[in-house]
Order: C-alpha cells, then sequence, then structure tokens
C-alpha cells in the first residue's frame, strides 16, 4: 500500500512538470513573433536586431537567475520553487501586456521598454521552471536512459507548446505593417495569463515531494563544486551553443521569410503567415522528434543520439547555406488544424527539417553532462540555467550579421555551433573525473 501511495505521487508530480515544460515553451516563444511586430516599428539598417532583442532580453534573465535558481531549489523544494516561477510568469506577461496601452505613434520607445522590461522578467519565470522541471524528471526516472526518456517526453509537450505558439500569434498579427499594435496579441497574452493563473491554483493542492536522489540537506558537505568535473564544464559550453541553435534556427528563418524586401525570400501573399506556419512546422517536427524518441531512449544513449543529431544538423545547415534562395520547392506546412502546401526556399525546408535534429539535444546534453555528478546535480541545473543565455545572445549575433550580410549567412554561427556539440557528443561527454566522490 505504501508503494502503491509513492508511486501515485510520482506519477503525479511527472504529470505537473510535464504541464510546465509546456508552459516553458509557450511564453518562450512568444517573443519571436512578437518581434515582428517591433521590428516593423522600428524600420531600419538594424531591423532584425531590434525585432529579436525581446529574445534576446527573456533569455539575458538566465545569466542572473540560473544560479539563484538552483539554490532556491535547494532551500524550498522543488513545489514551492515552482510556484514562485509560475508567478513571476504572470508578472511578466501582464508587464508585456502593459507595453501594448502605449500608442505607437507617440510612445514607441516607451512602449517597446516596457516590453523588454515584461520579457526580462519572464525570462525569470522560464529559468526557475526550467531549473525545477529538469532535474526533478530526470531524478524520479532514476537518471541514465529512465531519466532521459521521461525528460524526452516532457520536451515532446514543450514542442507541442512551441508548435502552436507561433500560429497563433502569426493569425492574430496578419499582415504587419508599421501601424501594427502590441494590442492585435492581446488574447495571446489574456490566454497566457490565464494559464498562469490556472497553473498557480492547481498546483497549491497538489502534493509534490522532493525526490530522495540527489537530495541536499543542511548536513551535506561539498568538498567539489559541478566546475570540478570536465564532463560538466564541456556540458556547460554544449547548453550555450545549444539553445542559441535553437531559438536562432526558427527565429531568424522567420524574419528572413517575413522580409519582403529583396533580402527576404521573396515571398507572395501573407509572409508573416506563412513564416509563422514554416515556423511551426520546425516546432512541430521537434515535437515528432521527441514524440518518437521518447519510444527508444531507454534503449539508446544520448551520446549516441547526440553523435547522429549533431552531424545530421551540420549537413542540412550548410545546405541551406549553400543553396539559399537559388531554387523553391513546395513544403507542407503545419497550420494547427491541419497542413497545407506553401512555396519557400529549399533552404527553409532544409532549415526546418533541422527541428528533427534539435529535439533530442537539451536532454541528451543536460543527461550526459550531469552524468554521476549526485549531489552536484541541484546546484550543475542552477549553472545550466545560466548558460541558456545563448537563446538570446547567439540569436542576436545572428540578426546581426544577418543586418550587414544577408540571411544565410547568418546560419554560419549556428553551423559552428553544431559542430562544438558534435565534439562534445563524440570526446566531451566523458567523465574523466570519477574519482570525485559524489553521495
Amino acid at each position: 500500500m505504501k508503494n502503491q501511495t509513492k508511486q501515485n505521487a510520482s506519477i503525479i508530480a511527472i504529470i505537473t512538470m510535464m504541464f510546465l515544460y509546456a508552459m516553458i515553451s509557450f511564453v518562450t516563444n512568444l517573443a519571436a513573433p512578437i518581434g515582428v511586430i517591433w521590428k516593423s516599428q522600428f524600420a531600419g539598417d538594424s531591423a532584425n536586431t531590434v525585432g529579436m532583442l525581446g529574445n534576446a532580453m527573456n533569455f539575458l534573465a538566465y545569466l542572473f537567475m540560473g544560479i539563484p535558481a538552483g539554490k532556491l531549489l535547494t532551500k524550498i523544494g522543488y513545489k514551492k520553487t515552482a510556484m514562485i516561477g509560475i508567478a513571476v510568469g504572470f508578472i511578466g506577461v501582464f508587464t508585456q501586456f502593459c507595453s501594448g496601452l502605449f500608442d505607437p505613434a507617440t510612445a514607441k520607445v516607451t512602449g517597446f521598454v516596457v516590453y523588454l522590461l515584461g520579457a526580462f522578467i519572464s525570462g525569470f519565470s522560464v529559468c526557475i521552471l526550467n531549473t525545477v522541471v529538469n532535474p526533478m524528471l530526470n531524478l524520479i526516472g532514476g537518471g541514465g536512459n529512465r531519466g532521459n526518456q521521461l525528460n524526452m517526453i516532457g520536451g515532446t509537450l514543450n514542442s507541442l507548446s512551441g508548435t502552436l505558439t507561433p500560429l497563433f500569434v502569426g493569425a492574430l498579427i496578419g499582415t504587419v505593417t508599421a501601424s501594427t499594435k502590441m494590442v492585435d496579441v492581446n488574447l495571446v497574452l489574456y490566454i497566457a495569463m490565464a494559464v498562469f493563473a490556472a497553473a498557480f491554483i492547481i498546483l497549491c493542492f497538489i502534493k509534490i515531494e522532493d525526490p530522495e536522489m540527489g537530495k541536499v540537506t543542511k548536513d551535506t558537505v561539498f568538498e567539489h563544486s559541478p566546475w570540478s568535473f570536465r564532463h560538466f564544464v564541456l556540458g556547460v559550453i554544449a547548453i550555450f551553443v545549444y539553445v542559441g541553435v535553437e531559438v536562432g534556427i526558427p527565429g531568424t528563418l522567420i524574419y528572413y521569410l517575413s522580409d519582403q524586401t529583396d533580402a527576404g525570400a521573396g515571398l507572395t501573399g501573407n509572409a508573416v503567415a506563412i513564416a509563422g506556419s514554416v515556423a511551426a512546422t520546425y516546432w512541430f517536427l521537434m515535437l515528432v522528434g521527441r514524440f518518437c524518441t521518447s519510444f527508444i531512449a531507454s534503449k539508446i544513449s544520448s551520446k549516441q543520439l547526440m553523435t547522429i543529431a549533431t552531424f545530421a544538423g551540420m549537413l542540412l545547415v550548410f545546405g541551406a547555406i549553400l543553396l539559399g534562395r537559388s531554387s523553391t520547392v513546395a513544403m507542407p506546412v503545419f497550420t494547427g488544424a491541419s497542413f497545407d502546401t506553401v512555396t519557400v526556399p529549399v533552404a527553409a525546408l532544409l532549415l526546418v527539417l533541422c527541428g528533427l535534429c534539435t529535439s533530442i539535444m537539451w536532454t541528451s546534453i543536460f543527461n550526459l553532462a550531469t552524468e554521476g555528478l549526485g549531489k552536484y546535480t541541484a546546484a550543475a541545473s542552477g549553472i545550466f540555467m545560466m548558460m541558456v543565455v545563448g537563446g538570446g545572445l547567439l540569436p542576436l549575433l545572428q540578426s546581426f550579421i544577418a543586418d550587414k550580410a544577408t540571411y544565410m549567412t547568418s546560419y554560419f554561427v549556428p553551423l559552428i555551433a553544431l559542430a562544438y556539440m558534435f565534439f562534445y557528443a563524440v570526446i566531451g561527454c566523458k567523465n574523466v573525473n570519477k574519482d570525485i566522490p559524489v553521495e
């Protein structure tokens, strides 16, 4: 009977963490499509960089909140940390909503600053939630392949949320002009605030016990730190560049496809809606990849998955850079309810296919880097969250290169990042510090 109760508690904890996984993606993926509005309002030579600033602020928050979130986790536990993250998320989305109260004609800069503040606060939220979700699922699963499998399932829901978000925003925005305002996406922000409020209330009534594995008490002695492990240090760099790849590929693709100038993809019709559906297809393929991999993740190691995925990703990105818009292809895109066909440059199709590759990278890197850390796992999770700032810095660098050169040239950034992750999967992930006590 006691074992049954414990099993039921674990199931409830897993379901709750899966739900939080979806919320993380929903909030994060608001930035890129909303950035199209600000890009149009601040038209000019640096429009792409301006449009990506909201995304940058969202991820910049990880740099400041990563370690505090890890410490918060060890002091007050998983449930209270998750509730704080949800409350902060509500405040962040509400602040973004308030940016729409300023008239673009007279207070454009003020509204943009308020929006960036909201994106920054939202970044605190997703950082805290990520700090809770990943180690808890890994610990509940007992680490190893089983922990990786639970994170893959959670990642599937994360991708589903990421798929639907650009579709919602793209449908509400429609054709973007200089007069398009933040109020045009109020419905999405209302939904986000409602989801946060409901999650907070539900979590109040759910009992979640902190897993015993890796639990830290006041009597725990720390003779070393996660930085004492070489495979963790190299994994920190890998997670930094990975998030930049995951966000930068579809984020820059949205700007490329929606750009109606000679630098863009040259699409006819509602380019913004098409760009949103193409980006949504990237996230949909991430969903497919995570869903399918969740069935085999307990049998195939994270090292093998990473090696295959990073090599395939390099081939796809390099192919996109070479082909550019030299030829077009009829591409099936996910519209939310069904599939449709749009004509896009072949480079867009290759970049969308990268979603299958990036789908397994987060959990694989996390598991490879934290494997064998024991009592240092919670602290390592906080450091990991700091490095998610790469999702803001690398896409910003991509946008800067796109402004100064071409969109396709900017994709050398994720190409180099994928090359490093391939190195980590093949060589860098080996734990050479097994002599350090972790109990």
